[in-house]
């Protein structure tokens, strides 16, 4: 009889608790009460939201005398030389260079092999006493690197990457570490010039923390405007190879929340690959989240499918976006025609049919 009065009010008290637990949970049964797992999120989200609404911050700014390192992180230059030329015109800056030692490295076209390659890009994150990094050319191997340098590794060291082209991919993994970067031209182009013409100056001062305005020359496709936004892009068929990875600046969640200024380039692609570009940012939803759009140079594009230019192709697809527009910006594969431009920076882009400013803004 004492068992059984025993096992009724232990049956008892079992369903007067589980009663309690339902009415709590509002019908869950299971696990502990909502409002308790919302008490944990809210704190992920908090911190999530901050950092993809802050503005990716600055690296430190050089001054004469800074080191910067000279790395080959995708593929390595045909003519190395423009190695040692590249590296005279940034001395001729007042700036000390130094090599990564895979730097000149030949594997299979790479400058050596994923590892080693991030071998270097490590040793010039984590050396204090280098500032930026210089890219030797672009090509191609970002994609296999960045697997290999997690976000949270260009978090903890932030410094200037300068190059564009497949470099896009390097510059892409900064933004989303907090980081801005440098879409601009490499020791190619300095080997070229030896670093004295504008646009090479206006590199230089970038880097020493003087930020231009630049006003350029409108094009007849321009869609009218002002807007202000972050700034970040490069090379479609880059940033379109690393979509919804860690290392995508245009990830859904990333931009959310943002004023996004996005700019495009590209160079040697039929309409066919240019059109499936489009349909790619359209469809990840990235064109509905911009706030301006910047067409950068198209070179080696051949007109084709009865368009006049790439431009009049590309300004079928914006045209039913409400957002400026402008067109044949100075930012591309033609060198000569290469702003430097920084990366996950906060900018103003006002576009009218015969001109286009820019100007950026860091703290």
């Amino acid at each position: 009889m004492k068992k059984t009065l025993f096992l009724l009010l232990t049956i008892l008290i079992s369903c007067v608790s589980l009663s309690a637990q339902y009415r709590s949970n509002h019908g869950h049964f299971y696990g502990p009460r909502h409002p308790r797992v919302e008490r944990h999120h809210p704190r992920m989200d908090r911190h999530h939201r901050m950092g993809h609404r802050a503005t990716p911050k600055a690296p430190e700014f050089l001054k004469k005398g800074d080191k910067i390192a000279i790395l080959s992180p995708s593929s390595v230059p045909t003519d190395l030389s423009i190695i040692d030329k590249g590296a005279a015109a940034i001395r001729n800056w007042g700036f000390e260079v130094v090599e990564g030692k895979h730097a000149r490295s030949n594997y299979h076209t790479y400058a050596g092999n994923p590892e080693e390659r991030v071998a270097d890009i490590m040793w010039a994150l984590r050396d204090p006493s280098i500032k930026a990094i210089v890219c030797s050319r672009g090509g191609y191997g970002s994609a296999n690197c960045l697997n290999l340098l997690p976000v949270d590794t260009l978090r903890k060291y932030p410094k200037w990457i300068i190059g564009y082209s497949d470099i896009t991919g390097f510059l892409s993994a900064e933004v989303r570490a907090g980081n801005m970067g440098i879409h601009g031209n490499m020791c190619g182009y300095l080997a070229k010039t030896g670093g004295t013409d504008q646009l090479s100056l206006y590199l230089r001062d970038m880097l020493m923390g003087k930020m231009p305005r630049y006003e350029v020359p409108g094009n007849k496709y321009n869609k009218p405007g002002k807007a202000s936004g972050i700034l970040i892009g490069g090379n479609m068929c880059v940033y379109g190879d690393i979509a919804d990875t860690p290392f995508d600046f245009l990830d859904r969640a990333f931009i959310d929340g943002r004023d996004i200024i996005l700019f495009i380039e590209e160079v040697e692609e039929p309409y066919s690959r240019i059109d499936r570009m489009f349909q790619h940012l359209i469809l990840r939803g990235a064109m509905d989240k911009i706030k301006a759009l910047v067409v950068g140079r198209f070179d080696g594009c051949p007109t084709s499918r009865g368009y006049n230019s790439v431009f009049e192709f590309i300004d079928e697809y914006v045209r039913p976006y409400n957002i400026p527009v402008c067109y044949d910006f100075p930012a591309g594969h033609d060198e000569t025609w290469n702003y430097p431009l920084i990366e996950g920076c906060p900018v103003t882009l006002d576009v009218a049919k015969d001109k286009v400013t820019m100007e950026f803004y860091i703290k």
